[in-house]
C-alpha cells in the first residue's frame, strides 16, 4: 500500500475505529490485518458524509476495478467483516484488497501484496456509493 492521502467519511472512521478496538482480543493472525487498517485510518483525510467526493470508495461502495496485469474487470462491494461473502462479491475491509481499496478514487491505482508478488488494480468506476445516494448511515 502507498502512503498517499485517502478520503474517508466521519461515519466510516468511527465504525472502523470501533471495529479495530472491538477486535483487539481476536485471533493473533488478525492482528496484521488490524494494523494495516489502522495505518490506513491514520493517513485518512476525514470528510463529512455529505461532502465526500462521489468518486471515492467508502464502506458499502460497489466498484468496478481493472487488474493492471490482466486487464480483467472485477466488481466488488467493500463491507464490514460480518457481511463478507466472496460469492456475492462482498469483500471485507479487513481482507488485504479491502483495506487497500478503501478511500481511493476513480482513476487511481492501488496495490497490495499477494503470495505471488503484488497486484495492481485501477478504480474504473463507482457503481454505487452510499453517500452519493444519500444513504449516509448504511
Amino acid at each position: 500500500m502507498s502512503h498517499r492521502t485517502i478520503y474517508m467519511t466521519e461515519y466510516d472512521m468511527k465504525r472502523l475505529t470501533k471495529l479495530i478496538e472491538d477486535s483487539q482480543d481476536s485471533d493473533p493472525q488478525d492482528k496484521g490485518y488490524l494494523t494495516e487498517l489502522q495505518e490506513e485510518l491514520d493517513r485518512a483525510k476525514i470528510v463529512a458524509s455529505s461532502g465526500i467526493p462521489k468518486d471515492v470508495i467508502t464502506m458499502n461502495s460497489q466498484v468496478c476495478l481493472i487488474d493492471q496485469h490482466t486487464q480483467k474487470e472485477e466488481i466488488l462491494i467493500l463491507v464490514f467483516p460480518q457481511e463478507a461473502n466472496i460469492s456475492q462479491g462482498k469483500i471485507s475491509v479487513l481482507a488485504p484488497i479491502g483495506t487497500a481499496m478503501l478511500g481511493y478514487r476513480v482513476g487511481e491505482v492501488f496495490r497490495w501484496k499477494v503470495p505471488a508478488g503484488e497486484r495492481k488494480l485501477k478504480v474504473k468506476k463507482i457503481l454505487y456509493q452510499p453517500e452519493a445516494a444519500g444513504d449516509y448511515h448504511l
